[in-house]
């Protein structure tokens, strides 16, 4: 059997992201032992986002970026992490990302989701891209799904978006987060040889 172990130690994730998927599915990956990870997000903690994300009552009004860059140091600091307080772009995902294996979509918008897959996927080629959908409300474990196109893996259940019927609650963003780091972890370890 592959050591697992050694190979995560030498790859790069990167998360465009630091919300409900993108800080849990850092911490996922920070617990198994991901070398490297470079995260992004413009946003700042608020006390709403703790029903989902990986902070802490005492981060309210902290950057999402630099508050869970802290957390991952706390969970295992031989991981090294790229923090950045930005609100991305096509131009910056192809900068800040350019040296990662693998890279997570982890924004809350349609069209910030649209762009980062289309900006992979067509000026970086070379890499995968794991973006997380339906994820809002509670139930339906049976519906969760990874659908592949390509070197783009989708997440979740593909219907239930978030609205005020159905908000985003810690029970499935963490499902998809999840699944979303096992799938990273699926594409490193199978692609290592």
């Amino acid at each position: 059997m592959t050591d697992y172990k050694k190979i995560l130690k030498t790859k790069c994730v990167g998360i465009a992201g630091c919300g409900g998927l993108g800080s849990n599915c850092a911490v996922s990956l920070a617990r198994v032992g991901i070398g490297k990870l470079i995260i992004a997000d413009y946003d700042v903690i608020v006390e709403s986002n703790l029903n989902r994300q990986y902070f802490f009552y005492d981060q309210i009004g902290q950057k999402k970026a630099y508050a869970l860059r802290e957390n991952i140091n706390k969970i295992n600091p031989s991981v090294v992490v790229k923090a950045y307080d930005i609100k991305l772009n096509s131009n910056d995902i192809a900068r800040l990302y350019k040296n990662c294996d693998v890279i997570v979509e982890a924004f809350d918008l349609a069209e910030m989701k649209q762009m980062i897959i289309e900006t992979v996927l067509a000026e970086m080629p070379d890499k995968y891209v794991v973006s997380g959908v339906g994820l809002a409300g509670w139930g339906g474990n049976n519906l969760f799904t990874t659908k592949q196109f390509g070197k783009l893996f989708i997440c979740g259940d593909s219907q239930n978006e978030v609205s005020e019927e159905l908000p985003p609650l810690s029970p499935r963003v963490c499902i998809v987060a999840n699944m979303e780091a096992n799938q990273v972890m699926e594409i490193l370890l199978n692609n290592c040889g």
